[in-house]
């Protein structure tokens, strides 16, 4: 075996007879004794958990990101598992570019060049083209070739007790080679997977892969590494320790649930703060002679195409505010009322810059439905506001809601809260929350009932674009 050192990442070429793409493949990153089985494992997990999960040909896979065609985007996204027996040789019409992650005992990635005119011809000449590449054990990866390219991955260590790798793949153009018209018309149907994409050898050629026996192939081989050197004992001595901590934690990541978290802030929009008050705003009224210990106002702008008046976008947005609270804000509000109903202070399901909503005072009502402090509507309703709070025994707390319709069609929306702590344990209290509520309550509250008022429109379909959009590209 003749070795080189290399000083980058370890790669290797195979050209294409044809004048096609070649196979490219590298060495990116050697990973924790064991990593490989473990994260097989677990993405095995969730790979079957998903909606578009399909196992056949040996070779699980669930499509991540499909394509977006009425864009003219031909891309894909799949995640795919080779596992400890393998998979068939095959090819795809289109080029593939995947990285992936080998498991805990290596992997072996086999090519052949030869073409479907010279199998036709002779069997022989897929025999004649067969190169394999070795992949060390836990190590990050990327491979490229060329469509038409016959290719089969399976372990490398000699046992079926360790998985070959798992990988992302991403198909650059689905619609890209020869396909023939019913699989391109899945294509444009957006209902393409990996099985259908995919091409089995001709029964002489896998006839005469069966019939010969494993010894009698001494297939011209790559051996890629990066912490020792192949066939050193060094690489041995590591290969099995890998093996045997990959036995270990791809059991253990089995056993384990292999489910995840999604954690979202805030929605879709992007508010500000504001460090003066909007001019005129009615919250500049509020609490004058008292000494204000927290200020701010949060503001958001959108375009809305919607002709109502500031009056009826303002009732919307309060209602927003009743039907659509962060659910973080929801459960904060009721740990807080658990800590302080005790010592008599006021409790409220809703986020306090507008909990007065739920008050049961009648005296004065905005749009007949919402009870507030104090209300504005200009003449020509292009701006509305109301005043809401209340007076607690450790603070007071007014806050102000407001619209405003610019020309053209910006909306814009507000959010603002003054506080007046009353004595040592409400500048304690407000000290305590007031980073939160500048960072989370109040920004939240705005934009999540500002989504709850102004609901995206559902996208127009046209069926048109959607079927014919890149019959030149087949490419």
């Amino acid at each position: 075996m003749q070795i080189e050192r290399v000083a980058s990442f370890p790669g290797t070429r195979i050209a294409s007879p044809s004048g096609g793409l070649p196979v490219e493949v590298s060495l990116i990153a050697q990973l924790g004794h064991g990593t490989g089985n473990q994260l097989f494992a677990q993405a095995l997990a969730r790979q079957r958990a998903h909606a578009e999960f399909i196992d056949e040909l040996d070779e699980p896979s669930a499509r991540l990101g499909a394509c977006d065609l009425s864009k003219g985007d031909a891309t894909a996204l799949y995640s795919f598992t080779v596992g400890a027996k393998g998979h068939p040789f095959h090819r795809h019409a289109g080029h593939r570019v995947f990285t992936a992650i080998s498991g805990s005992g290596g992997a072996q990635l086999r090519f052949s060049t030869a073409s479907p005119a010279e199998l036709e011809r002779d069997p022989y000449s897929f025999i004649h083209a067969l190169q394999h590449i070795n992949i060390p054990p836990d190590c990050l990866f990327t491979v490229r070739f060329g469509g038409d390219t016959w290719h089969q991955f399976a372990p490398l260590a000699s046992n079926t007790l360790h998985p070959a790798f798992f990988a992302l793949s991403c198909h650059t153009n689905e619609l890209g080679g020869n396909l023939p018209h019913e699989l391109r018309a899945q294509v444009l149907a957006n209902a393409a997977n990996i099985p259908a994409l995919t091409v089995l050898l001709p029964t002489a050629v896998s006839d005469l892969l069966r019939e010969l026996p494993a010894g009698r192939l001494h297939v011209p081989t790559t051996h890629l590494s990066l912490d020792a050197a192949p066939g050193s004992l060094h690489g041995l001595v590591c290969r099995s320790a890998r093996c045997a901590a990959g036995l270990v934690r791809g059991a253990w990541a089995a056993w384990r649930h292999a489910g995840g978290f999604l954690g979202r802030i805030g929605g879709r929009l992007t508010l500000t703060e504001l460090d003066q008050l909007p001019a005129g705003s009615m919250l500049a009224q509020q609490l004058s002679g008292q000494t204000c210990h927290h200020q701010d106002m949060f503001q958001l702008s959108l375009s809305s195409t919607d002709p109502a008046g500031a009056t009826v976008l303002l009732s919307r947005l309060l209602e927003g505010f009743l039907r659509n609270p962060p659910r973080g804000v929801t459960r904060m509000m009721a740990l807080r009322n658990l800590l302080v109903k005790p010592i008599g202070l006021r409790t409220s399901p809703l986020g306090c810059p507008v909990s007065s909503l739920l008050s049961a005072q009648r005296d004065q009502l905005f749009d007949r439905r919402y009870p507030v402090l104090d209300q504005c509507i200009d003449r020509d309703d292009r701006r509305a506001q109301v005043i809401l709070g209340a007076d607690d025994k450790h603070l007071i707390f007014r806050s102000c809601v407001g619209v405003q319709r610019l020309d053209g069609q910006r909306v814009v929306l507000t959010l603002g809260t003054r506080v007046h702590c009353k004595n040592l344990f409400g500048r304690l209290y407000m000290a305590a929350i007031q980073r939160v509520h500048r960072a989370y309550i109040a920004p939240n509250m705005l934009r999540m009932a500002v989504e709850h008022a102004f609901p995206l429109p559902e996208p127009a379909v046209n069926p048109q674009r959607d079927l014919f959009p890149l019959h030149g590209a087949a490419g």
